[in-house]
């Protein structure tokens, strides 16, 4: 699927905000359609069965997370980014946790935000099932023998460690709350310290330089991405 053939909803309230998204995604081939509150929202979603959503969490009225709630509930499968402000962890963490896909933060970069929207796209138009073997940079990782590789060179991990970087890898590309990787791996009462002992243990492994990760990098308050080379 070309650019051309993708259709963006741009939820946002601020014009300025829309017209930098509106043009930026233009010039990248993507076709935008704009809404400044839930209830556009809803219509063209319904008239225009979007791609993907960019949406803003301080909508007026029926605010961004009620709105994606909304969508969720009704079995609207299709990507969301959240645009939100720097400061609104919170508000970003409770937004994955509702089903969006990621987020940027304002301000933003057009290069980051079309980065985010191809890793979403990505997952939605994949085919079905997981490829035996993630490669990115030196690692690799085999989901079916579950070898773990740097260059040639076998990594040896724990169970739970395999299990993150799977989870991890299974989502490349994609930020994934703490809740979220506690959830599949142990349970809601584990503590999050717990995963990060198991994080750090598993980046003195696979990463280079450990302190300065190049594969799991750290979201701020909101959990872990597998980056993708």
């Amino acid at each position: 699927m070309t650019n051309s053939n993708v259709r963006i909803l741009v939820v946002d309230d601020e014009p300025p905000i829309r017209k930098l998204l509106r043009v930026g995604l233009a010039s990248q081939g993507y076709t935008v359609s704009e809404a400044s509150n839930a209830k556009v929202a809803i219509e063209l979603m319904e008239q225009e069965k979007p791609d993907l959503v960019l949406l803003d969490l301080g909508l007026p009225g029926m605010g961004g997370h009620d709105l994606l709630r909304k969508w969720r509930d009704e079995g609207v499968d299709i990507p969301v980014v959240i645009l939100s402000s720097r400061t609104d962890e919170a508000g970003i963490v409770s937004a994955l946790e509702l089903g969006a896909d990621d987020y940027v933060t304002k301000p933003f970069g057009m290069n980051e935000l079309v980065a985010r929207i191809r890793v979403a796209l990505r997952h939605k138009f994949q085919q079905q099932g997981e490829k035996p073997v993630f490669q990115s940079g030196d690692l690799s990782v085999d989901l079916v023998k579950r070898i773990v590789k740097i260059e040639d060179r076998e990594v040896k991990l724990s169970p739970k460690e395999y299990d993150i970087l799977r989870i991890l890898v299974q989502h490349a590309g994609k930020v994934l709350t703490h809740h979220f990787i506690l959830k599949q791996i142990w349970d809601d009462s584990t503590d999050v310290q717990y995963l990060r002992v198991y994080v750090r243990q598993l980046r003195q492994k696979i990463e280079k330089t450990p302190d300065q990760p190049r594969y799991i990098t750290t979201e701020t308050g909101v959990g872990y991405r597998l980056r993708v080379e």
